[in-house]
């Protein structure tokens, strides 16, 4: 089944503790969009660029067989972030962002692509993602949507609306300790299983992460265990578009807890190798037998 990923596309600009990166491939639509091109047979872009996007990313993507047809060209600058994260890569301070195309951005999804079956909301505004909604004509479309802290405080009536229409909440822990007003997760997970979504993943970082479902079903994965943090930004993304694409390749038109666990396992090795180097350097390089051999190595280290 087809997959379009609607969000941001940026170019970000990265500073940690040893390197520094500049102009990279940035945004959650773009992240999750090659992160999902490893399982799904077709993934379709959507979301809007400046007049100075670097040619080579939108070569990269494509060269993934991703689809641009839904990716907006402007005159104007493209959305960009500047950031810097500290020693345990856990934190970060945001020193720029530049909205620029995203200011009063309003999606607009082509025809031939608005009948794709998993639709995912990559962390873009509440207004965004129901205009996307909106526009996916699929009846039976399963939704996954993602969030942030800055729409949990400033659109929480609209994000209310966007749970009510999703099948699952990707959601990272001090964000769902917020928006379900509790410290603690397990009661999270139930809280925001309330707001309407039949799924809830909690993000836990280099913890791994929580899936909730139906009659308290719940299912705790660890992170793959990496010796050395590059680069964190989009591992979240890149969870989100695993997940998507290993759901998208069961062509199934339902999906039970059991098929969400396993996409968990394919969102966390896409996740991991994001951490490995700047921007998507080194997911874009691996292959599929290669995420298949890690998470052959996951599950047995995790087994007991």
């Amino acid at each position: 089944m087809s997959v379009i990923i609607g969000g941001t596309i940026a170019i970000d600009n990265v500073k940690t503790p040893t390197a520094e990166g500049e102009n990279l491939l940035g945004g959650s639509a773009a992240y999750a969009s090659l992160a999902a091109s490893f399982y799904a047979d077709e993934v379709n872009l959507v979301g809007i660029i400046g007049h100075d996007y670097p040619q080579e990313h939108l070569d990269m993507l494509s060269g993934h067989g991703i689809t641009l047809t839904g990716v907006e060209r402007s005159e104007a600058e493209s959305f960009t972030w500047t950031g810097e994260y500290f020693d345990n890569m856990n934190s970060r301070e945001t020193h720029h962002v530049a909205l620029n195309v995203l200011e009063g951005w309003e999606v607009k999804i082509p025809q031939e692509i608005s009948s794709s079956k998993i639709v995912v909301l990559a962390n873009m505004s509440p207004d965004n993602q129901l205009q996307m909604l909106d526009q996916c004509e699929a009846e039976d479309r399963f939704v996954i949507a993602d969030t942030m802290d800055l729409w949990i405080k400033i659109a929480n009536e609209r994000l209310h609306e966007v749970m009510k229409r999703i099948d699952v909440l990707v959601i990272n822990e001090s964000e769902a300790q917020e928006f379900a007003a509790t410290s603690n997760l397990v009661v999270a997970g139930d809280r925001l299983l309330e707001k309407g979504p039949k799924y809830v993943i909690i993000k836990l970082g280099e913890f791994g992460s929580m899936l909730f479902g139906p009659d308290q079903s719940l299912f705790r994965l660890s992170a793959w265990p990496l010796r050395e943090v590059a680069d964190p930004t989009g591992a979240g993304d890149a969870f989100l578009g695993g997940m998507a694409g290993y759901l998208s390749s069961l062509g199934k038109r339902e999906y039970g807890f059991e098929d969400l666990k396993q996409g968990v396992v394919r969102g966390t090795i896409t996740a991991s190798y994001t951490c490995q180097a700047f921007s998507t350097q080194k997911l874009q390089q691996a292959s599929r037998a290669d995420l298949d051999a890690r998470m052959s190595e996951l599950q047995a280290i995790s087994a007991w």
